[in-house]
């Protein structure tokens, strides 16, 4: 099976190996001096369960590598422009294309069967490039639980021990090619779920990026020391009350676990990717995780003080270190 991986940074160095270990043959999208390692020496993965060295096939040009069976996206949100002017050299008419990636995808309401089925979100797809270079139908969402952090030019440590990957297609159906993709993955020593309501895996996720993503950005710190301050306890129960609320409205009842988050998070000295991004100065995916949430909170009469609030400052945090221009 050839699949190639869009975006070999931490997450999809992890998956790449994977599904390398699993036997697929496997090519990454990646650039600079993660690039010129994978090119050297392959890719490295240092993972509780052990080491994973894969010779993946690294390239920055997708037209280098010819259609493949499936493509897996795990760029940043605000690279996304950029997979849709390369991605149509891999595809062929039949090609899955899975995003692995927080936030709220951009092909969300195709096939939801609600009043919005069909609404697209121009703040994670501006001017439709990916509804028309990737197409909704071929799209399948990926939800990633995986503390991983690129530690060197091709070398990927993985702190958790439960890293797990959730797929599911937009109408929750049966799918040959979300098996077929499983199988490999899980031939790779990676946790696979299949979930027939896939929406409501992407807002538990993105519950556990609301409740900690904004903070770290505002203290600057991982959620160890944040959530040793009782006011930052309390700030992250409001805002899972309001992002659950949310995800109510569209159809996804959750029970959001403050008080687990909350005891998890201050065992963890593992910083959210999106601060990471702004202590590295990479773009930071502020519309997908946080703005798309507040726009959908106004469409459907959703009160959201606080997340109202702190993703505010969140902008003004990001727009001053030159990484968002929303």
């Amino acid at each position: 099976m050839k699949i190639c991986v869009y975006g070999a940074g931490a997450i999809g160095g992890h998956l790449a190996a994977r599904l390398a270990k699993g036997g697929a043959e496997v090519s990454v999208i990646a650039r600079g001096a993660n690039l010129e390692a994978m090119r050297a020496g392959g890719l490295r993965v240092h993972a509780p369960d052990g080491e994973l060295h894969a010779p993946v096939r690294a390239t920055d040009d997708p037209a280098e590598l010819g259609r493949q069976d499936a493509v897996i996206v795990t760029v940043k949100a605000p690279a996304l422009p950029a997979v849709a002017a390369g991605i149509p050299a891999l595809l062929r008419p039949d090609t899955p294309v899975v995003f692995a990636m927080n936030g709220i995808p951009w092909f969300y309401f195709h096939r939801e069967g609600g009043a919005h089925d069909g609404t697209r979100l121009p703040k994670v797809d501006p001017d439709g490039a990916l509804w028309q270079a990737v197409g909704p139908e071929r799209a399948v969402a990926g939800v990633v639980y995986s503390a991983c952090t690129v530690v060197a030019p091709g070398v990927v440590e993985v702190e958790n021990p439960g890293s797990r990957l959730i797929l599911g297609e937009s109408d929750g159906a049966p799918s040959p090619r979300i098996d077929a993709l499983a199988e490999v993955f899980r031939a790779g020593g990676l946790t696979i779920e299949i979930s027939p309501r896939i929406r409501e895996a992407i807002w538990q996720k993105l519950l556990l990026n609301l409740g900690s993503g904004l903070l770290a950005i505002l203290t600057g710190s991982a959620p160890n020391r944040f959530f040793a301050e009782p006011g930052c306890q309390d700030v992250t129960r409001r805002v899972l009350a309001e992002g659950a609320g949310i995800a109510g409205a569209l159809g996804c009842e959750l029970k959001p676990n403050a008080e687990g988050q909350i005891r998890n998070g201050s065992k963890s000295n593992h910083k959210p990717s999106i601060l990471q991004d702004l202590e590295l100065g990479r773009p930071m995916e502020i519309d997908s995780i946080y703005g798309v949430p507040l726009d959908l909170a106004r469409l459907l009469g959703v009160a959201t003080p606080m997340l109202e609030t702190l993703v505010a400052m969140v902008r003004v945090r990001a727009r001053e270190a030159g990484l968002y221009s929303g």
